[in-house]
């Protein structure tokens, strides 16, 4: 499956920004979908996972209540609605996708095997 991700941009501290990933060449809905995201100098980190069907979501401790993941199985499309932003969301954030169909969620980069090219977020303080 080949992901595009898109909606990065510069935005001010407090401000909101929705990000989009595109899926093509696959079956959606064989995948659980992850978003991640790396800071200059950092590892990547997990920042929130949604089930194939979208009934099961989890996050980070640092985006929850923040940040919101959905996905629109008709679209093929998982979603990162982001609000409150603050300067150090600021990175790439990468969509993934993770054909394990069973157990909890991951938050383990290892787990998911297909990735985006990353869409660059900017939170300015």
């Amino acid at each position: 499956v080949q992901l595009q991700a898109s909606g990065g941009g510069l935005v001010q501290a407090g401000g909101s920004l929705r990000l989009s990933c595109a899926a093509s060449g696959g079956t959606f809905t064989s995948y659980r979908m992850g978003w991640f995201r790396q800071a200059p100098g950092k590892e990547r980190e997990f920042v929130a996972g949604i089930s194939a069907r979208g009934g099961t979501t989890t996050y980070a401790d640092s985006v929850k209540g923040r940040f919101t993941i959905s996905r629109d199985n008709t679209k093929n499309t998982v979603y990162l609605q982001m609000y409150g932003l603050k300067p150090e969301d600021t990175a790439v954030y990468y969509c993934a996708a993770d054909p394990t169909l069973r157990g909890v969620l991951s938050d383990r980069a290892s787990t998911y095997n297909y990735w985006g090219q990353g869409t660059l977020v900017t939170v300015s303080s």
